[in-house]
């Protein structure tokens, strides 16, 4: 592509593991001196209904049939969203959607995002750029984490950057490369415990607060095989039914103290990813409105500089990178990093679809 213009208008959508919906970000790209700055627009959030809750977090358990049904019906929920939110379509440039992971296993040569059919764009009648994650699987890569490009470009000023999601994931340079992998579950596994008590999440970790850290089942947690373990690395729904959540259910422990003892251990396992402790830490996603979390993350790293940004960065900031590498793709720039992911070499990722007139 040759589409190499100063300014770009669009809107980036994201949906994660966490399940809290699905986020839009409309944000206006420019590139004045070879420095990609931005401006978001709008955001905004559209939650999941309860039936599409249930559809997503069993999604990876369906047959390829059903799979394929539920990417047709996802595909139509996006359109409406995307309608719905783009109220001048003739100002936008394109559309980059993430779409929603329902099988992520790098391993087999396998990552699957419903919402990525061609289908979307008609539906929407505008360029779409999507499916970022395949092409790097092919090329030997994780699929995962891509935000680091945009970490690398749009948030230079941090040392790390974190983003407590349903996974934490971190993004940072280390001699000339970039590297970012995912640290541990977040938001996942705390959503899952507090819903055992009526709750959609724990509220600034105030159930979490109230517990006790189980000191035993802290040290398991810890010394799980995947902390050993070298990046390029990812996480995905199966590890944690497979890995964690076993872990857990052996100890009769309250909701309360459970969400303590993970908090802890995301907490030690995040400070074990800053080598830096006088550092600039950027924070997003959801988790960074969790303060029981946040304390424990400043007892094990006193000296780091923890920034929580504005409201529309930490809820927006996904949407707002996937935006980005849809631009860098529609211009044939290289938007996925080897050094991040493993993949055989540095490329540019994603599924152009314009539109016909």
């Amino acid at each position: 592509m040759t589409n190499q213009k100063k300014s770009y208008k669009v809107i980036g959508l994201m949906s994660g593991t966490s399940l809290d919906g699905i986020d839009l970000c409309e944000v206006e790209f420019s590139q004045p001196m070879s420095k990609w700055t931005f401006k978001i627009l709008k955001a905004t959030t559209i939650p999941y209904t309860k039936e599409w809750v249930d559809q997503l977090q069993q999604a990876h358990h369906l047959s390829n049939t059903e799979l394929q049904q539920l990417d047709d019906n996802y595909t139509e929920l996006l359109s409406e969203v995307i309608s719905d939110f783009m109220k001048t379509p003739e100002t936008i440039d394109m559309v980059c959607s993430h779409g929603h992971t329902v099988l992520h296993q790098p391993e087999n040569g396998l990552t699957y995002q419903i919402g990525n059919l061609p289908l979307l764009a008609q539906h929407i009648n505008k360029t779409l750029v999507c499916d970022f994650r395949t092409a790097d699987v092919v090329l030997g890569g994780q699929g995962a984490p891509l935000v680091p490009i945009g970490d690398r470009l749009l948030f230079r000023e941090y040392d790390y950057c974190i983003n407590l999601g349903g996974f934490v994931n971190i993004s940072f340079e280390k001699a000339g490369d970039r590297v970012a992998f995912d640290i541990c579950p977040a938001n996942k596994i705390l959503n899952h415990f507090a819903k055992q008590l009526g709750l959609n999440y724990d509220d600034k970790g105030k159930i979490a607060k109230s517990g006790k850290c189980h000191p035993k089942l802290l040290e398991i947690l810890n010394s799980l095989n995947y902390y050993s373990t070298p990046p390029p690395k990812s996480l995905g729904v199966e590890w944690l039914e497979n890995e964690m959540l076993p872990v857990l259910e052996q100890f009769n422990l309250s909701e309360k103290d459970i969400l303590n003892t993970l908090c802890q251990h995301i907490a030690f396992q995040i400070s074990k990813g800053i080598e830096n402790k006088s550092s600039k830490v950027l924070i997003t996603g959801g988790g960074a409105y969790h303060k029981y979390m946040m304390n424990c993350l400043k007892k094990y790293l006193p000296d780091v500089k923890l920034h929580i940004p504005s409201p529309e960065i930490i809820d927006y900031k996904e949407a707002l990178i996937f935006a980005l590498l849809g631009v860098l793709k529609y211009r044939g720039d290289i938007n996925v990093l080897s050094s991040v992911t493993g993949a055989k070499h540095d490329h540019s990722s994603g599924m152009v679809f314009e539109v016909k007139p």
